[in-house]
């Protein structure tokens, strides 16, 4: 057998295994030699199949010897995810619109979730951002980080970790055009100046338990950064 075909039939027994409940996050995987001798094929495909799930986030290796040694099943980071995304943007197989609406459907509910359930310490998160953003002469970099931070807090606020791991990767997969298109705005103490003031909108209305209208804010506001920056529409 191919060893393409080869690494694609233990990806499959693997995945197989994860979705039956036979394998969780946690468990160890059997040992190289016996998983190729279970499955009737090459170590080297094994291997290569291994290679792949962890590049997923699925698997996880660990040198050494004793209990902590193997490859173990990893919970999906949303580094995987992220890197995903970003490449599958890069090569324009999710077109950027198609991203910034997913963007818009999916931060409008982690708004809604965040207001009903952010916490002290989720609320104080956020004001620490808002007052990075705010800073005298903050470099336009930083405050897109910050920008990233702020929005992956509110989905984090909201307490469902899907919504947080997504919107993670989505803002990943955004990072690069996104900073790309605050270096071209020529009026940047004007876009700044909006997008600081949109944020504290949404901020208040999360603390203020206003679901609704942190949701149409964070709408509003995700169409309204968009147009601003180049290449970056919605529509």
């Amino acid at each position: 057998m191919a060893r393409s075909s080869t690494h694609r039939l233990v990806i499959d027994a693997i995945e197989d295994q994860i979705m039956t409940g036979a394998l969780a996050v946690g468990d160890p995987l059997p040992p190289e030699r016996e998983l190729a001798s279970q499955l009737q094929v090459s170590r080297a495909g094994v291997r290569e199949a291994i290679r792949v799930l962890e590049a997923y986030g699925v698997l996880h290796s660990a040198v050494g010897s004793g209990r902590g040694a193997g490859t173990f099943v990893s919970a999906l980071p949303s580094a995987a995810l992220g890197q995903f995304l970003r490449l599958h943007v890069a090569l324009s197989n999710f077109r950027l619109p198609d991203v910034i609406e997913a963007r818009i459907l999916l931060e409008r509910a982690s708004s809604m979730l965040a207001a009903e359930r952010a916490d002290a310490g989720a609320l104080a998160e956020l004001e620490r951002l808002l007052a990075v953003m705010d800073a005298p002469g903050v470099s336009r970099e930083d405050f897109s980080e910050a920008d990233t931070a702020f929005h992956v807090a509110i989905a984090q606020a909201g307490g469902n970790a899907l919504f947080s791991e997504l919107t993670a990767a989505i803002r990943a997969s955004l990072r690069a055009p996104i900073l790309e298109g605050f270096t071209k705005v020529a009026q940047w103490e004007d876009v700044v100046g909006s997008l600081r003031a949109q944020h504290h909108e949404i901020y208040r209305a999360i603390a203020s338990r206003r679901g609704e209208e942190a949701a149409e804010l964070t709408v509003t506001h995700i169409r309204a950064a968009s147009a601003l920056l180049p290449g970056l529409s919605a529509d």
